[in-house]
């Protein structure tokens, strides 16, 4: 019995062993996702002593394999198979391992910490190969804050020694990780070690270290005192803003605005170097200094902020509204709606108007898209109107635009649009665009303007589309062309709620129920279905003495599908009609109170 016993105990590891050897892939993967049961199954003596040796030498599989073993390592304090794992060549999989030993070194008591952890990283930061050392990079700022100080001069001399490898990946790896090894370090390590690996990095021969350098700025600059920015920081971030390549220039633009320098800082130094990527020969830095135009001036000084704005960075957007780069422009045009906030009403009609409108009359659709979507800013500012007289043009344009992606996105603006205007202004001026796009001769537009009629009824109100849609869509029933037809019945589906029962009744489901003697077989069925989607809208009365008879004509119809969906309305118009009469039958709430049963 005790060999039984025996045997059974070592069933688990066998059906793991099979498995991970199989040459079927998703066995291998079905295997690795198993390992907590496993591991459960064994205990923890036998997991140590048979699995995790077993794990360990098993380190040569598929990559897919291996990240699924990366990730589900994380949930066990299985340390030499993730070490394995972190030396592997395909990135993704060093990456999950190294993203596991962090989860796992929060587990760890500082004693175990250095008695495991830590010698375990200093291996892999003394590897033979480059993958074990950029690895590394990730594990140094876990487990610094929890060891003796003698382990943290260790981990720092570590460090610095990967900060000047010989291999660009790995100094590569240790600038992304500088800005979050500086966070965890005592301040005077921070001024005496992190500057100097700092400037180090932002002038290393590889621009893909450099720019990453540039990245770790932003948190060392939050980590020191303002009198030491000057000294230790700025001449660095000065080096990158004029750097020779465009990419550590982008980086600059792009982090810009989170640098948190101080106003003196600012105004003599940071604001030349953003006006100077904003002019810079290459489209993607100006494109990236441009998004950030806003952001730059909302974390100006507040006392010489206009001042600031007016004089340095207004004239270098003016040249960017004509810039030769779409990018460039679509960019300032997500954000130069911001600036009307900060410059007040005044200033924005005079200096800024002119540039929005310039904006919407750009070639590039995607520029004026962006300036329509963002006009909310401005109307707070000074209003809706006084940008109406060019406004139109723009959005007519764009409306009739040859791509039917950009008709479809204006469509989108729409009520947004509306609801800034007003209900007359709207009337007078975009109701016969709104209801044009209904015979667009694209579906998706079709649709997107049904769906924009309900939005704008759901805005304006029962009485406005009474008055002003109702009629030119049930116009569209007697269209020659078949689509347009259909349109009128999708239109009234959507508005059927939004108007209520009155006008649907009344207006709405005559036009429909005409429509169920049309020539078309497609309008018919479509007639069922919308007789089916505004069924619950109508009251019992109408369903039986008007609805049930066309459906059931409908269902004996000579095309199969308009059988098919007259028989689908014609069973949920009954059993409609049996909940409305049950609910009718049924005794009051009262009556059923004062029985005694």
């Amino acid at each position: 019995m005790a060999g039984a016993d025996g045997d059974d105990s070592l069933y688990p590891i066998a059906v793991l062993i099979d498995e991970l050897r199989n040459e079927d892939v998703q066995l291998r993967l079905n295997s690795i996702k198993k390992l907590s049961t496993i591991a459960l199954a064994l205990g923890v003596e036998r997991t140590r002593t048979e699995l995790l040796p077993f794990l360990t030498d098993t380190i040569y599989d598929e990559d897919e394999v291996l990240l699924a073993l990366a990730e589900q390592l994380g949930n066990f304090t299985m340390l030499p198979p993730l070490e394995s794992l972190a030396t592997v060549e395909e990135t993704v999989v060093r990456d999950k391992a190294v993203e596991s030993l962090r989860k796992i070194s929060q587990e760890h008591s500082p004693v175990d910490l250095e008695v495991h952890f830590e010698p375990l990283v200093k291996r892999l930061a003394s590897g033979d190969w480059f993958t074990s050392r950029t690895s590394a990079c990730g594990l140094f700022s876990v487990c610094y804050p929890r060891v003796s100080s003698t382990v943290k001069a260790e981990i720092r001399q570590h460090f610095r020694t990967l900060c000047s490898d010989d291999t660009p990946m790995v100094r590569r790896a240790a600038a992304s990780k500088l800005g979050e090894f500086a966070k965890v370090l005592e301040l005077d390590y921070v001024k005496s070690d992190i500057i100097s690996l700092f400037t180090a990095l932002a002038s290393d021969e590889q621009d893909s270290v450099r720019l990453l350098a540039v990245e770790a700025c932003v948190s060392i600059a939050t980590l020191l005192p303002q009198e030491d920015l000057e000294t230790l920081v700025m001449p660095t971030l000065r080096q990158a803003a004029e750097d020779k390549s465009w990419r550590v220039r982008y980086m600059v633009a792009d982090k810009f605005s989170e640098k948190a320098v101080g106003p003196e800082i600012t105004k003599n130094d940071l604001v030349p170097a953003f006006q100077n990527l904003l002019k810079d020969c290459e489209a993607e830095v100006r494109a990236a200094a441009a998004n950030k135009v806003k952001e730059f001036c909302e974390n100006l000084p507040e006392d010489n902020r206009e001042q600031i704005i007016m004089t340095h960075i207004l004239p270098c957007v003016k040249e960017l509204v004509s810039d030769t780069n779409q990018h460039v422009k679509s960019a300032l045009a997500s954000v130069i709606m911001g600036l009307s906030t900060i410059l007040g009403k005044d200033n924005t009609i005079e200096h800024l108007l002119p540039l929005f409108l310039a904006q919407l009359k750009d070639e590039c659709p995607e520029v004026r898209l962006n300036i329509i979507s963002n006009l909310d800013c401005v109307n707070e500012v000074i209003g809706i109107r006084q940008l109406s007289q060019s406004l139109l043009p723009a959005i007519v344009e764009l409306a009739e635009d040859a791509k039917w992606r950009v008709r479809l996105a204006i469509i989108e603006y729409m009520p947004l649009l509306a609801g800034q205007l007003g209900v007359e202004f709207f009337d007078e001026k975009l109701n016969t665009l709104c209801m044009a796009w209904l015979i667009d001769h694209v579906y998706a537009i079709r649709e997107a303007a049904t769906c924009n009629l309900m939005k704008l009824v759901e805005k304006f109100g029962a009485e406005w589309a009474q008055n002003t849609i109702v009629p030119k869509v049930l116009g569209m029933a007697n269209d020659p062309n078949y689509l347009h037809r259909m349109t009128t019945l999708f239109c009234i589906n959507a508005l059927s709620e939004a108007c209520g029962q009155d006008i649907t009744t009344k207006q709405m489901l005559p036009v429909v129920l005409k429509m169920s003697n049309d020539q078309v077989a497609n309008v018919r069925f479509n007639v069922a279905k919308s007789l089916q989607k505004i069924g619950p809208v109508l009251d019992s009365n109408a369903l039986q003495t008007e609805v049930k008879p066309v459906l059931e004509k409908l269902a004996t119809d000579t095309d199969m599908d308009v059988k098919y969906f007259a028989q689908e309305a014609i069973s949920d118009v009954k059993l409609r009609s049996t909940n409305q009469s049950s609910a009718q039958d049924r005794p009051p709430l009262a009556a059923l109170q004062n029985k005694v049963f």
